[in-house]
């Protein structure tokens, strides 16, 4: 999952927003690094890759992509599930989206405030790009996912071939829309049992 289902799961879980939103920008043990909530968030973002990386509907939908390709789907097909969601908001969320992203950058604020140490500056620079450029929303034009797959793919020479990946997404799109319909409320049901777990 890709950054605006993590954002969803931190509200459908009621955990931290930016935790779950910085998951992909710390490494190793966070704990002493950012207070409990924020750890938390972390902690469930890594549960959230773990479990969808390993789940049998992913599974059976990687052998779409070429083989070359196929060590690159986790990205395109993270990329996807956000298109997914963003498309059919409100079938998972009571609010528009546009609405929530707002909330959602309140919120991060918020918890950004609270903290005394700087968060790392790849993480600022993806967040400040995400609401000047209204990502959440953009990511319901399949176009959009596209241009942003063709964008990371042009950072670094060994991602060149990530700009491939979107033939299969296009090619497959039903079939690929499908499964996240089947894949994502699991996900959720998952992502609430671990927070319970953590809880007790």
């Amino acid at each position: 999952m890709n950054y605006l289902a993590h954002l969803h799961i931190a509200e459908h879980t009621q955990t931290s927003f930016l935790g779950n939103f910085l998951g992909d920008f710390v490494k190793g043990n966070p704990d002493g690094q950012f207070n409990h909530n924020v750890v938390k968030g972390i902690r469930l973002h890594r549960f959230v890759d773990s479990y969808t990386d390993s789940h049998r509907l992913i599974k059976s939908v990687k052998p779409l992509f070429d083989k070359a390709l196929r060590r690159f789907s986790p990205i395109a097909l993270d990329m996807f599930w956000d298109h997914c969601l963003a498309k059919h908001w409100l079938d998972f969320y009571g609010k528009p989206l546009a609405e929530f992203s707002a909330q959602a950058q309140v919120v991060i604020a918020n918890e950004k405030s609270e903290l005394v140490d700087p968060l790392p500056q790849q993480f600022e620079k993806v967040s400040q790009l995400v609401w000047q450029g209204d990502w959440f929303e953009h990511y319901r034009d399949i176009q959009n996912i596209d241009f942003a797959l063709q964008r990371i793919a042009s950072r670094r020479p060994r991602m060149a071939p990530l700009a491939g990946t979107f033939v299969t997404l296009s090619q497959h799109y039903e079939q690929l829309s499908d499964t996240f319909f089947e894949l994502y409320p699991d996900l959720l049901l998952a992502a609430t049992a671990e927070t319970k777990k953590e809880t007790i």
